[in-house]
């Protein structure tokens, strides 16, 4: 009857052994498994793609900003502006920019004969001249510089290859003497010291005077025929 208490207690004692052991390795496993693979991956990814994502955002409004504004796609800023001057005009026209060219315009039956002067912008550009230019006729007396008609000579925009013309008037001479023979002309662009020289195509030459004035006349730019 002992030996069978004994045999009992000791059966109880192996089952509850094996019931902790149990136990014990399942509360391990529970806290020592990884996170699912995929969950893991979720949560790295997740923080990588948000901030590259934002970046990649900021980097194309950067990118637009420029244009968006007009600052630098040529329809602002200074592409718009060039050849303008300060008050945002037509800046004038240099005499390095002008084609100057000088034909004879006499009209039969005129007293006096006329030299049609052209000036053609050829600097690309849109450029402004205002006023009279500067004519000097060289002889083998000197040179004679022409005296204004006084007419209003308003401001003129000349675009790229568009002419403006002006006219010189002065005395034929029909005295039948020598005369004072014409060797060139020299003309200087209204506010310009640079000046052009050219063959003079008129008459050869200037009745002699008496040297109380000048005999030839210069007309306004936008002029021809007569000087005015």
């Amino acid at each position: 009857m002992r030996v069978r208490k004994l045999t009992l207690a000791a059966m109880a004692l192996a089952a509850g052994l094996s019931l902790t052991a149990c136990q014990n390795d399942d509360g391990g496993s529970d806290q020592g498994a990884a996170p699912p693979a995929s969950s893991a991956a979720s949560s790295s990814n997740g923080g990588s793609d948000s901030a590259g994502s934002d970046q990649q955002d900021g980097s194309a409004s950067a990118g637009k900003s420029p244009n968006g504004t007009g600052g630098t796609d040529g329809t602002g800023g200074s592409g718009g502006t060039d050849g303008a001057g300060e008050d945002g005009k037509a800046a004038k026209c240099s005499t390095d920019e002008l084609e100057i060219t000088a034909i004879d315009a006499t009209i039969s039956g005129d007293p006096d004969g006329t030299v049609a002067v052209d000036l053609k912008n050829g600097g690309g550009r849109d450029c402004s001249l205002a006023g009279y230019a500067g004519v000097d006729l060289k002889t083998n007396s000197g040179t004679v510089s022409a005296e204004r008609t006084g007419d209003p000579a308003p401001r003129i925009v000349l675009g790229d290859g568009e002419t403006v013309t002006f006219g010189i008037t002065y005395p034929i001479n029909d005295s039948g003497g020598s005369g004072v023979r014409i060797t060139g002309l020299v003309v200087t662009p209204p506010d310009e010291t640079k000046s052009v020289t050219l063959d003079w195509p008129g008459g050869s030459s200037l009745p002699v005077t008496d040297g109380s004035g000048t005999p030839v006349r210069v007309g306004p730019l936008g002029s021809a025929g007569q000087g005015g």
